[in-house]
């Protein structure tokens, strides 16, 4: 068990109350006195009133006085909490600066040593985002303020390559942050039916009156997952795809919006899917094509074959034009 493990696991056992000698907590953390004596002088240092009396009926104890339990962190785990705020900031997260203070507090109440390795963390680790429109973050809280109250929000949005915005009320059900872009999936009053809008696209954003209940069982992740499966083409068997490239260009592969989800496997050198074969046959030829020789199909056959016949004909059609 690491240091801080059996910190903390000591500090469990004297918060029973009972007295123990270092011989009894030696024995069952499995270390050595001396190491217990380290460790007590380890929680003293960290604000624990530790006690260890002598004699016959001596021991070691914590005062009743002591409320509240330090915070016992490994590199590791400092560490990540480091780059989950990193990557907080770089996804636009609308509450990172809260986040920031709440590492502050984190902070502030670790051992000098915990201090001195998250020091270390700081600079191991950047997260490289896409600039976003300030307006993006009061979006996003006010969409989740209103996702929270049930209350319905009337916004000015305006679609990819449109001239003009439009007004619509929606009840926003959850936001969902998907290929570095920020959604709100809502159930659209003109269109009666459930739609996701891109955040940054919202020009304008004001709460109603009006009240609405979510379904309790809501996933805005599973929605999205549940959109790409209406798009298939037909129920039944599924088709073991085999996608064989280069790291990089298999994470472009994976990545696509619609295939990304039929994925079961996936290694530096290959990728897996499941789908049915009208899908495959309607959607993967095309968009395979665009990776030319940088992936190979490793089956299903019928796949390799749709891809030839369009190259193919891609390549008629050039042979055959006079200019």
């Amino acid at each position: 068990m690491a240091k801080w493990d059996n910190m903390l696991s000591m500090l469990w056992m004297l918060r029973s109350g009972r007295k123990l000698t270092a011989a009894q907590i030696a024995d069952n953390l499995e270390i050595s006195v001396r190491t217990v004596y380290r460790y007590i002088d380890a929680l003293c240092a960290s604000g624990v009133p530790v006690v260890a009396e002598s004699g016959h009926d001596g021991g070691i104890r914590i005062l009743e006085s002591f409320k509240e339990t330090p915070l016992f962190f490994n590199s590791v785990e400092l560490k990540a909490l480091v780059d989950a705020f990193k990557f907080a900031q770089g996804a636009g997260y609308p509450y990172v600066q809260e986040l920031e203070y709440a590492l502050k507090k984190v902070e502030n109440g670790l051992h000098e040593e915990q201090r001195h390795d998250l020091s270390r963390q700081q600079s191991s680790l950047d997260v490289v985002s896409s600039a976003r429109a300030p307006s993006v973050v009061p979006l996003l809280r006010d969409l989740e303020q209103a996702t929270k109250d049930g209350r319905t929000v009337r916004m000015v949005y305006r679609k990819a390559n449109a001239e003009q915005a439009d007004e619509r009320e929606v009840d926003p059900y959850g936001l969902a942050y998907d290929r570095n872009e920020w959604y709100i999936v809502a159930f659209c009053h003109r269109s009666q039916a459930m739609r996701t809008f891109r955040v940054e696209r919202i020009e304008q954003l004001e709460s109603t009156e009006a009240r609405f209940d979510k379904p309790e069982s809501f996933s805005a992740s599973a929605f999205f997952c549940e959109q790409s499966n209406q798009r298939r083409e037909a129920d039944g068997p599924l088709t073991v795809i085999r996608i064989e490239g280069q790291p990089d260009t298999l994470n472009d592969v994976c990545n696509h919006w619609h295939l990304r989800h039929y994925l079961t496997e996936r290694t530096d050198r290959e990728a897996r899917f499941l789908i049915d074969a009208p899908t495959m046959n309607k959607y993967l030829p095309t968009y395979l094509l665009t990776f030319g020789t940088a992936i190979r199909i490793r089956e299903p056959l019928e796949l390799k074959r749709r891809i030839q016949e369009k190259a193919y004909g891609i390549a008629k059609h050039y042979e055959n034009d006079p200019n």
